[in-house]
């Protein structure tokens, strides 16, 4: 849960984890502020609990966050702050692996960053990106979005930029996208170990590892 290392990012189906999803001030981790955090508890497949709050970022919440997610300064003026609310949440993920969309680039940076300003410590939950998921098993995909997944999938997307909404989403879109990745044969790049995905460039298509920007490594595609 928390520790001094990250955990790792993992390409793969598990049938027991938590799936999360953070609402925000904004992009950017080092500057902006959480203002709602929720997951649902998977077992055996199936969600057993609910986590849901609220968070007083201490800020007003400029009007381009609330056009996406619905949420005002008068929802939170009476809520907790995040030194209330995160260990809440530490409590309920517990040693679980974390399943979300884009989280690798986006939840978790605002997870780990929060950790280490509150605890001095990091989050070292290895966790899933139900994104990197979507676009190996999905190659056909004009767009990765989560409502992107779900609708292809043929399910609601009502609600959508609220967490709780989005857990509900991710959680069915995960257990699809986990039936298809367990009978696909697994493409990982040779320099870095995380999964190829088929990506259209200027040239036509080519693999590209998910890794991206880190990793850079591409091939031609088949």
């Amino acid at each position: 849960m928390l520790g001094k290392t990250r955990g790792k990012k993992l390409n793969q189906y598990v049938p027991d984890y938590v799936v999360f999803d953070l609402e925000t001030t904004g992009v950017n981790p080092n500057l902006d502020a959480i203002i709602e955090i929720s997951g649902i508890k998977v077992r055996n497949q199936q969600v057993t609990d609910t986590f849901s709050r609220l968070v007083n970022p201490g800020r007003p919440i400029p009007y381009s966050a609330t056009a996406v997610n619905g949420i005002t300064d008068p929802m939170v003026s009476e809520e907790p702050e995040l030194s209330e609310i995160l260990p809440e949440f530490l409590d309920f993920i517990g040693e679980d692996i974390l399943v979300g969309h884009n989280i690798h680039t986006f939840d978790m940076l605002f997870l780990w960053n929060a950790a280490g300003l509150l605890y001095k410590k990091t989050i070292s939950n290895d966790y899933i990106d139900t994104l990197t998921l979507a676009r190996y098993c999905l190659p056909g995909l004009s767009h990765y979005k989560l409502v992107d997944v779900a609708s292809y999938y043929q399910i609601s997307t009502e609600g959508a930029h609220r967490a709780l909404n989005d857990c509900i989403m991710n959680q069915q879109c995960y257990e699809r996208l986990g039936a298809e990745y367990k009978n696909m044969p697994q493409q990982l790049c040779p320099m870095c170990g995380e999964l190829l995905v088929r990506r259209n460039g200027r040239y036509g298509a080519f693999w590209g590892c998910s890794g991206y920007p880190n990793c850079k490594y591409t091939r031609n595609a088949d």
